[in-house]
């Protein structure tokens, strides 16, 4: 079993991910189906030599570090064929590893349904933007595109801090400095309190973590420049939820005046399953207006949904709507829009009407 071979079988059929895990055969995930790739389970021993050959394709990389903690995350370019990030951990004393497939060039916003008004924030001059949605629901391309869009666009400096650096930039009209966690820069909260001596336009933050890195990049974002940053949640109602929540009790009050005035949108999206074996991204948007900061300064968060809901003619859109579109497109299923939908029950009886 030859590992650059393997790599490349997994570009070719159009794999997200690489799974090797001893005692279970090599697997791919393919439109979010995991596959074995044979009937041959991996043994402990080859498992380990698979994944030490990652290293070494890493431009050598020490594993070190690995071995003695036993988690690592990182990403390489094979020339030719794909980048890839690569996640290392120990599991039953054994070496395991998932390889995420990340191509060189950046896919068509179109092609992946990103809708142009999320695009169009990247042409925002200041404030914070946040695209959440779990794990694998593309946050990282739509952010990818979003840069790609102001490279192409701006005559700007635009900073990345990321663990690891997933899609790489070269300089158009735009500088990018890309820098990875933690080869470039200890951490988030070093990397960011650094750029902001850098004179940056933009900021991508690739994960705010804490609170201490909420607020650094809510300053950042006060004081003229342009942050983005993702989260782990569904909903523009629960990331302003979480976002606040990062902070002590009481600093809380003080975080929603200054959130309401820099917040500019929340992106919230997820992978569907389509009827054809693939997937789709829904979407939920948030532009922040008047009544939106209003209800962030006063806490009355569990207002925001309708606000969302009717307000299509600004731009937004919630993410059911989104789902409802999607299964009238004959894109999705109805069990799938039920099972994605905020609100499983309000989506059935739509759908049976």
């Amino acid at each position: 079993m030859e590992l650059i071979s393997i790599l490349k079988e997994a570009v070719d059929k159009a794999a997200s991910d690489i799974f090797i895990v001893s005692g279970r055969a090599l697997c791919y995930k393919i439109n979010n189906h995991i596959l074995d790739q044979s009937d041959e389970k991996l043994s402990p021993e080859l498992a380990k030599e698979l994944i030490l050959g990652i290293y070494e394709l890493a431009g050598g990389r020490n594993p070190n570090h690995f071995l003695s903690c036993g988690d690592d995350d990182f990403s390489f370019s094979l020339k030719g064929v794909s980048r890839f990030r690569v996640s290392t951990y120990m599991q039953r004393g054994s070496l395991a590893a998932v390889i995420r497939v990340v191509t060189f060039h950046l896919p068509d916003p179109k092609v992946l349904g990103i809708p142009d008004s999320v695009l169009g924030l990247a042409a925002r001059k200041k404030g914070l933007v946040l695209v959440t949605g779990p794990a694998g629901s593309g946050k990282s391309t739509t952010l990818a595109c979003m840069i790609d869009y102001i490279n192409n666009t701006r005559n700007a400096h635009v900073i990345t801090l990321e663990d690891p650096i997933e899609y790489l930039h070269g300089h158009k009209k735009s500088i990018v400095s890309q820098r990875e966690i933690p080869t470039d820069t200890a951490n988030y909260v070093t990397g960011l309190r650094a750029a902001l001596r850098q004179s940056p336009d933009v900021i991508l933050l690739g994960e705010m973590r804490d609170y201490e890195t909420i607020n650094i990049a809510m300053t950042a974002a006060e004081t003229g420049h342009l942050v983005f940053s993702t989260l782990h949640t569904v909903g523009a109602a629960n990331t302003i939820d979480r976002v606040i929540d990062a902070f002590p009790p009481s600093q809380q009050g003080q975080i929603r005046i200054q959130l309401s005035m820099v917040l500019q949108a929340v992106v919230s999206q997820q992978l569907i399953p389509t009827v054809d074996g693939g997937v789709v991204a829904a979407f939920e948007i948030l532009l922040c207006n008047g009544a939106i900061r209003n209800m962030i300064r006063e806490s009355k968060i569990h207002q925001i949904d309708t606000v969302i809901f009717s307000s299509a003619a600004e731009g937004m859109k919630s993410m059911d709507s989104d789902i409802f579109d999607l299964y009238k497109k004959g894109a999705i299923s109805a069990k799938d829009a039920i099972t994605y939908s905020t609100s499983p029950d309000l989506m059935a009886k739509k759908i049976q009407k």
